[in-house]
């Protein structure tokens, strides 16, 4: 039997149960590119103070969107930006710190 398709306005592509998670999404948004910042910026040493910087601010939008997510997909995308924050603040204080050259 044929069924009739009916689009869904308020489904978003990380939420699987149907509702909106506008902040959860939000944060994991700002978690990726943090993260990806914060991890092509600690390839280069005279960029420490944004990979570090960057990295740090990445782990706490992650952690608290961690915190809060709800869905499976959510916590997915909230890892992998957590992983590439930490290890660009962890090149970033190894090439100089979060105040590395700026406080003598």
């Amino acid at each position: 039997m044929a069924q009739a398709m009916r689009p869904n306005p308020g489904h978003s592509l990380l939420s699987t149960d149907g509702k909106p998670h506008p902040l959860q999404d939000t944060l994991v948004g700002v978690t990726l590119v943090l993260g990806v910042l914060a991890f092509v910026t600690a390839q280069f040493h005279h960029l420490h103070l944004l990979s570090s910087w960057s990295g740090l601010i990445g782990i706490l939008t992650g952690g608290y969107g961690h915190y809060i997510s709800v869905t499976t997909r959510e916590r997915f995308l909230l890892v992998l930006g957590l992983g590439a924050s930490a290890v660009g603040f962890f090149l970033g204080m190894a090439h100089g710190g979060l105040f590395g050259g700026v406080i003598s």
